[in-house]
């Protein structure tokens, strides 16, 4: 870590606010914006310039490893993937991983190309196929590996309810027959259900859950834009969590306002959905917070017109919604700004030590839209009798290669548990899962 690097950073949040929380300087890496914000305490629009400051992947030389905890291990479950994106554990065991791409063609992947773009995403094609990992002995190691759906068109969120698979993909929710001793689907699914996926589709990924009484689906469908700068017609239905019956139809939006809702889960011991949200860009190094919160059914979480409540947006000056912003909900759980934070899920094992159990922990892909990289980490969030119970702290680091050069050894997106309790994690940049575990 560069510390002239480190303390420009601290002095400059210092100076735009004041906050409830405070992440230790070392915790953070360089980047202490993941500050529990009060509504009050955000920096004004453009308080820094915005930046465009897109990482370079270098990987993981040798056996280098995330770091974790002191009383946990972390090891290299899995490699090989094409851009493992997104994972899915069944009841049986099996685990399923999405591999998917931002797709680029012509003009735009030579411009990402000059930006670095490619070099921190590794944008360009996508694999659309769908991994299947088996341990038939149940011992925690799998022994299979399959192809169990290809064809697809940037498969995300996957999800196995009665006899049913379904993937979503970007433009449709899937569904397949689904045997749970097969290795492979080979026969034709039906799209049940249509997603709005026109050009630009900025956030393609579609994430699923169900609810604990199996007879709904909860669907994740970011904007298509950074602040609607297509036009509001383009964003119908869209910066919104869906909600579906299991043959796609009866849909309705639970909650809208939600720039990019990704990892979706239910707080253990309640009826709340959680939901993990990326918030806009281009303000600023400060702003916008992404956060987690529990979705309010019903509720508007102000993209594109406000951010955090009634901060109002000055691009949406000619467009605003007076009557939307003044309902705005504040979320629960602000992340720091630019950090992408993507797979979310509620510790409901018992493996880890106490202080875990029931907690979110949260996985951070990075920023690219700030002067020092933030996220590129799992930070976890205590929860208690259902509600956040303290700041968010440093799980899963060491993805930061060299912050000075802005060099990185991956990227953590995808989070999910195995029947023992140990917890996996997608690195896309680098086509690896991790494993996470207590020392035995």
């Amino acid at each position: 870590m560069k510390k002239s690097v480190l303390l420009v950073s601290v002095c400059a949040l210092a100076i735009c606010c004041t906050h409830r929380y405070r992440a230790t300087d070392a915790a953070y890496q360089g980047s202490v914006n993941t500050n529990n914000y009060t509504n009050s305490e955000l920096p004004s629009t453009n308080s820094t310039k915005s930046t465009k400051n897109f990482s370079k992947v270098v990987g993981w030389p040798g056996a280098l490893t995330p770091t974790a905890p002191t009383g946990f291990t972390v090891t290299k479950f899995a490699a090989g993937f094409d851009h493992p994106r997104w994972m899915y554990v069944a009841n049986n065991g099996d685990l399923f991983v999405a591999e998917s791409n931002t797709i680029l063609k012509g003009i735009n992947k030579i411009g990402s190309k000059l930006s670095r773009k490619i070099r921190t995403q590794h944008y360009g094609t996508s694999a659309n196929r769908v991994t299947l990992l088996r341990d038939r002995d149940k011992d925690g190691v799998y022994e299979t590996r399959s192809v169990y759906l290809e064809g697809l068109n940037q498969p995300f969120g996957m999800l196995v309810l009665g006899n049913h698979f379904y993937v979503g993909n970007t433009d449709g929710l899937m569904m397949y027959d689904y045997d749970p001793a097969a290795t492979s689907i080979n026969t034709a699914g039906k799209q049940i259900l249509a997603f709005p996926a026109g050009k630009p589709n900025r956030h393609w990924t579609r994430s699923l859950i169900t609810n604990a009484a199996h007879n709904k689906i909860y669907i994740g469908v970011g904007s298509g834009s950074n602040v609607a700068e297509n036009g509001l017609d383009y964003e119908t239905n869209r910066a919104a969590i869906w909600e579906v019956n299991p043959d796609g139809s009866g849909m309705r939006i639970y909650a809208s306002g939600l720039r990019n809702p990704v990892g979706l889960d239910w707080a253990p011991g309640t009826h709340t959905l959680w939901a993990a949200v990326n918030e806009r860009d281009e303000l600023g190094d400060e702003l916008v917070p992404d956060y987690i919160t529990g979705v309010k059914e019903g509720g508007f979480y102000g993209w594109p017109y406000s951010y955090y409540g009634q901060h109002e947006d000055p691009r949406m000056k000619d467009k605003q919604r007076p009557d939307l912003v003044s309902k705005a909900i504040v979320p629960d759980v602000p992340l720091g700004s630019h950090t992408a934070s993507l797979g979310m899920v509620f510790y409901d094992k018992n493996a880890f030590p106490s202080k875990y159990q029931n907690g979110a922990f949260v996985a951070q892909h990075g920023s690219w839209n700030r002067s020092v990289l933030s996220g590129y980490r799992v930070i976890f969030v205590p929860f208690k009798n259902g509600k956040p119970s303290g700041p968010p702290e440093d799980f899963l680091t060491g993805f930061i290669a060299d912050l000075e050069r802005t060099e990185v050894h991956g990227r953590p997106v995808g989070l999910a548990l195995l029947p023992d309790g140990s917890m996996l994690v997608s690195d896309d940049s680098s086509n690896t899962i991790w494993k996470v575990d207590t020392v035995k």
